[in-house]
């Protein structure tokens, strides 16, 4: 009987054991708010793979989380939407917070204008990240390169200190400058043309807006991504959206080619139908 009791505990022990490990090792979840608490224990703990050069290995096949292109607040599904969870984890009732000024103003995107992404302009920086597309990441000594899908837009973020370019250029993409910290790859964006929305709610920001973003490995397969958004002349406060950017392990991928333009065919009815080619918000000084 003794014998058999030992047997039973250790055979309890071993369960609770590998309960335990797989517990430990199964994915954050992916609502970005309990992803994003998460996230952060575990980066805590994690040892990345390393570069040549020492640096956290990002590089691979990588996919964003793709219902924050239609709201990145909270929305329901309807007949347009597959519906979503927000991605804003600061502040904490998940809303951008609008200056009194520009609160109305996505509404009147989505009445006036075309959605940026429709006739197939670059995605901007942070939509880029969460567009339903795939993501190459390459690294070198000094540079981190993402390389998109859609629209064969891409991003060459410098990791050596240099200075931002000037203030009178504009880009699609903006103008990024990154540095490590610790295990994060952090990223400043300035310098955007503020012609992309966040999402085709017509959520926006101006062409002041300064972008701060994070990638941290959290574990082989997963990227803790990010964002904390400033425009003072758009928002009452910066703000924060984080989720998750999952690895693609299928064997032999590739990146495709997307031929986006070619054969588009959407933008030109609503043209007809009044709408207008987004022309981007100025920052207003001083605000």
């Amino acid at each position: 009987m003794r014998l058999r009791f030992h047997a039973s505990l250790v055979v309890v022990a071993a369960a609770m054991a590998a309960a335990s490990l797989s517990a430990a090792q199964a994915p954050c979840p992916g609502e970005p708010a309990l992803f994003h608490r998460c996230a952060i224990e575990r980066a805590r703990t994690f040892d990345p793979p390393r570069t040549s050069d020492g640096t956290p290995d990002l590089q691979g096949f990588w996919r964003g989380q793709a219902s924050g292109t239609e709201n990145i607040e909270q929305h329901p599904e309807t007949l347009d939407d597959n519906g979503g969870p927000s991605f804003i984890v600061d502040p904490p009732d998940g809303n951008i917070p609008y200056r009194t000024s520009a609160a109305a103003q996505p509404a009147r995107n989505r009445e006036q204008y075309v959605e940026p992404n429709v006739p197939c302009f670059p995605s901007g920086v942070p939509r880029s990240m969460y567009v339903p597309t795939h993501i190459e990441i390459r690294q070198s000594p000094g540079y981190v390169l993402l390389l998109f899908e859609r629209a064969h837009t891409y991003r060459i973020i410098p990791t050596l200190e240099r200075p931002h370019v000037g203030d009178k250029i504009r880009l699609w993409q903006g103008d990024s400058r990154g540095r490590w910290e610790g295990n994060s790859l952090v990223v400043d964006v300035t310098n955007q043309n503020a012609k992309a929305w966040f999402d085709q709610a017509g959520n926006f920001y101006s062409d002041g807006v300064r972008i701060v973003e994070r990638f941290t490995l959290v574990d082989p397969d997963t990227i803790h991504y990010q964002a904390t958004i400033e425009d003072p002349s758009v928002y009452a406060r910066p703000w924060t959206m984080a989720f998750p950017i999952r690895r693609n392990t299928a064997p032999g991928f590739e990146l495709i080619e997307e031929a986006c333009h070619e054969g588009e065919r959407n933008t030109q009815p609503l043209l007809n139908l009044g709408r207008r080619i987004y022309p981007g918000v100025r920052a207003t000084p001083g605000r």
